[in-house]
């Protein structure tokens, strides 16, 4: 085995390392670094498929790898984040939202086995509902003051559990050309995106309170679900 074979898969074990990291994190309650690891897993997630095939090295064995990997990264650690996140609140309940990984499991094995997505997605994508809720994670618990806030991220946690296994349609952000005509769905929220983290930045600026930052993370997913949901315009 060549070299030039194995920097994709290595890449790829990265990806994974990060999601392990994320979750040990995660039972520190340090979810801040929890979720720059995340985040670092997906860098990894992306050049270990760019990585492939440039260097023309497919290999069966990372598309198995990659799916485990993403598994941990996007399904597990994110799931412990918000567990670890919740149990201070509402104790052992907060269990109930460790689905998220055998969720977000099912959602990558239908990935792989589905011919539909191609060019888009049949559901949500695992990195997109883990930056979700890793943003949400790592700020304050002074969201959840009121009593029936973290019952409503419970609720919250399953409804995005539906939305990984759903059969409903979201565009991706990858561009088959730059005209408005084949794109003006990505564009719509790739403008919407960066006005989102412009406010959340100059909200934590303003006000001195660094946790805003993660909002744009939070309002970033909101404002892509809501655009499939509304039903925009998917690519086929």
């Amino acid at each position: 085995m060549t070299i030039r074979r194995i920097i994709p898969d290595a890449i790829t074990s990265c990806n994974l390392l990060c999601g392990c990291f994320a979750t040990f994190l995660a039972t520190q309650n340090a979810f801040i670094w929890a979720f720059v690891f995340i985040l670092a897993g997906a860098f990894f997630d992306f050049f270990d498929g760019l990585s492939s095939r440039l260097l023309k090295a497919p290999s069966k064995v990372g598309v198995e790898l990659d799916s485990l990997a993403d598994d941990i990264t996007f399904g597990l650690a994110p799931a412990m984040m918000l567990f670890c996140y919740l149990r201070p609140l509402i104790g052992w309940w907060s269990v109930i939202v460790l689905v998220m990984a055998a969720f977000s499991a099912v959602r990558l094995a239908k990935f792989n086995t589905d011919e539909r997505q191609t060019s888009s997605f049949i559901g949500l994508a695992t990195p997109a509902n883990a930056i979700f809720w890793a943003s949400l994670c790592s700020m304050p618990y002074a969201i959840t003051a009121p009593t029936w806030m973290p019952w409503l991220l419970v609720g919250l946690s399953l409804f995005s559990c539906y939305l990984l296994i759903s059969e409903i349609p979201f565009f991706s952000l990858k561009f088959k050309n730059l005209t408005w005509k084949d794109n003006w769905d990505k564009y719509i929220f790739l403008i919407g995106a960066i006005i989102l983290v412009v406010v959340c930045i100059l909200e934590a600026i303003r006000y001195q309170r660094p946790e805003f930052a993660f909002a744009a993370g939070v309002a970033v997913i909101l404002w892509y679900v809501v655009l499939n949901l509304v039903g925009l315009k998917r690519n086929k």
